[in-house]
């Protein structure tokens, strides 16, 4: 099977020098924003600097999966780290979420206990933090598209840098209107933004990782598809899921009308491949071929 099988090692290299550069800036920006926080007493510079060293961590996490997922397969290893990306968008999601409920529950907190901030360091700070997280989400911003586990690094610096234009509002607010309650209720709608973009990836990535099908495709379809081709009697006992993002992986078992030839097999073999690859994306296939044989003829069966 030949599908969906191109490297490319070029844009792995880019990729890699992205996420490198996104780490040193993120540590940068992370340790001064913690000192900025405790001199100015600033809960939403804390929270946008908690924010960003759970980037660091998901920045180094997503840098250490697209090494992995570069490494050949082995014999212990049949798939390689393929799935590398898919933890590490999993992993990072996870966190954002725990994060997110982190802030919240201080935040309310502060909320109805108010205190003086130093605006001054504040907006200073949050500048600096919507510059370098404005720069890394440009770099990385080309492939968040193409890949789950960019996505995943990309997201927690694109809601970062928009907390840092919140806490620059905040600053500005607090500066010229004394308004220091308004640090608690930024941190809150960061927190539940942050809850918002985490769960949809959490989400997704937990159906690779179950090994569920991919939600663009209908089992079905691919079944009356199958069944066009002569001599096919019965698809049974199909499998569909994705590896990773370039690979959909498909197994299946076909009942033949008559005994056919093991060339026959390979010449119908090759239509089947040609017609879940175009018709649906599917780029590995693996069929069983049986003829009279007793089992179940259920399309999905439980193993």
């Amino acid at each position: 099977m030949t599908h969906g099988h191109h490297h490319h090692h070029n844009s792995h290299d880019l990729k890699g020098r992205n996420l490198l550069i996104s780490i040193i800036l993120n540590v940068v920006i992370t340790l001064a924003q913690i000192v900025g926080g405790i001199i100015s007493g600033s809960l939403a510079l804390l929270s946008d600097a908690l924010h960003n060293l759970s980037d660091v961590f998901s920045l180094l996490i997503s840098y250490i999966a697209n090494v992995l997922s570069r490494k050949k397969a082995s014999s212990g290893r049949t798939f390689g780290y393929k799935r590398a990306e898919i933890i590490a968008a999993f992993v990072n999601s996870g966190t954002l979420i725990i994060v997110a409920v982190f802030l919240i529950k201080e935040a309310i907190e502060r909320f109805f206990n108010p205190e003086v901030i130093g605006s001054g360091i504040v907006i200073s700070l949050s500048i600096l933090g919507i510059l370098v997280n404005g720069f890394s989400v440009l770099l990385l911003r080309p492939d968040s598209n193409r890949n789950m586990n960019l996505r995943s690094a990309y997201l927690h610096l694109l809601t970062d840098m928009m907390a840092s234009v919140a806490v620059l509002i905040g600053g500005i607010l607090m500066y010229y209107f004394q308004w220091f309650w308004i640090d608690p209720l930024l941190t809150i709608l960061i927190a539940a933004y942050l809850v918002y973009m985490g769960y949809d990836l959490l989400k997704n990535s937990t159906r690779v990782l179950m090994l569920f099908t991919p939600n663009t495709i209908e089992i079905q379809k691919i079944v009356i598809a199958i069944c066009t081709l002569e001599p096919v009697k019965n698809v049974h006992h199909v499998h569909i899921w994705q590896l990773n993002e370039d690979e959909v992986h498909m197994e299946a078992h076909i009942d033949f009308k008559e005994d056919i030839r093991l060339s026959q097999f390979d010449r119908i073999l090759d239509d089947i491949e040609e017609l879940v690859y175009h018709e649906f994306g599917i780029n590995h296939v693996n069929i069983q071929p049986e003829f009279n044989k007793c089992d179940s003829k259920n399309i999905i069966v439980q193993d």
